[in-house]
């Protein structure tokens, strides 16, 4: 299907069956629609702490890190994840409908009026981006990599040889499972998918991806947050470090912080047969308190969930209300984030 200028696939095998590869094996995934920024320069640093809701100063050489961009108000424009890969050189990732907005964000506050200028390249139609998630994932990559990728830590970046090609290769994911996402020549990708494929993985689409993120408890922009939701309403407190000097959102977020928000983002499982879906109101009785922001049936789990916004007073752990499926109010309980947690050795 269409998305955001791309043709994305939503599925090769079914649904289901590829999230259930991803939990028990391992899936790949085509994410090259999500935007490739390259920022450089003596002003990089200082213009990524203008804009980034994190600090990038104390971000070592390798490492990543999650964060969101957001307005003056406080909404988020969107979220994204910073590599350092210089002293004075960044990648940043979008998400593909943000990519225009988040460029044009950075281009506004790169001023000379405020220091060096950073140098920002949109260089995502030269790359390609594949996400392998699974607990075969190290394994399967271990044969096609010219470095023990089992080393790599969490949320830490090298640049290495998979298949044959030039890659960047970085242990994150938004899937909930193990494994890395790969950043490499858009020439070369056809052949590396192939390879993965030959060597057990996989191929999964869109919608597996959208089950799995859920499950893990994972943000989805446009959905879960977007320019009227800021980061404590969306439960995304520890990425957001607001006390600096000259960041553009720190008065609006300073205000949330101290002055507390009316409404907060929940994780719920329906306690009634039915599958919530987004915009289905969430009810309290005849009274709407919210809005389900994303939802589905957990394969996984075996059981449906959903996550939205409701008044505070209804988000501690067991709270119940009804979600409004198709004219049908049907029973749901609020349920500690994630859904789901993969075993972990040891």
């Amino acid at each position: 299907m269409p998305f955001s200028g791309w043709e994305m696939p939503i599925q090769y095998g079914g649904i289901l069956d590829e999230a259930r590869a991803v939990r028990s094996r391992s899936g790949l995934f085509d994410v090259s629609h999500m935007g490739r920024l390259d920022i450089q320069g003596p002003g990089a640093a200082e213009l990524l702490n203008r804009v980034l809701s994190v600090d990038v100063g104390g971000l070592r050489m390798g490492r990543a890190k999650y964060n969101v961009i957001c307005n003056q108000e406080g909404g988020i424009i969107d979220d994204c994840i910073v590599y350092r890969r210089g002293d004075d050189r960044f990648l940043l990732i979008p998400n593909a409908s943000n990519t225009d907005a988040v460029l044009a964000w950075l281009e506004r506050w790169n001023t000379s009026g405020m220091g060096d200028k950073a140098s920002i390249s949109n260089v995502t139609s030269e790359f390609a981006m594949i996400a392998h998630q699974g607990p075969e994932a190290v394994d399967i990559l271990n044969k096609l990599a010219k470095v023990d990728v089992s080393a790599i830590r969490p949320f830490r970046a090298v640049e290495t040889v998979v298949a044959g090609a030039d890659t960047l290769l970085a242990r994150t994911g938004y899937t909930g499972e193990d494994g890395f996402e790969m950043i490499l020549s858009s020439s070369q990708a056809a052949g590396v998918w192939k390879q993965l494929i030959d060597a057990g993985a996989t191929p999964c689409g869109l919608g597996s991806r959208d089950v799995l993120r859920l499950e893990a408890g994972l943000l989805l922009h446009g959905n879960d947050m977007d320019t009227s939701i800021n980061p404590y309403e969306a439960g995304l407190d520890r990425f957001v470090e607001p006390d600096r000097e000259g960041y553009v959102a720190r008065e609006a977020l300073t205000k949330a912080r101290e002055g507390g928000v009316s409404r907060k983002l929940v994780g719920f499982k329906m306690v009634e047969r039915g599958i919530p879906r987004h915009g289905y109101a969430i009810k309290d009785g005849p009274e709407t308190i919210g809005e389900v922001s994303s939802g589905s049936h957990s394969p996984t789990l075996d059981t449906s969930i959903g996550l939205g916004y409701v008044p505070t007073g209804y988000t501690a752990v067991g709270s119940r209300f009804q979600v409004d499926i198709r004219g049908r109010l049907t029973g749901a309980e609020v349920t500690t984030l994630p859904f789901y947690s993969r075993r972990r050795d040891g």
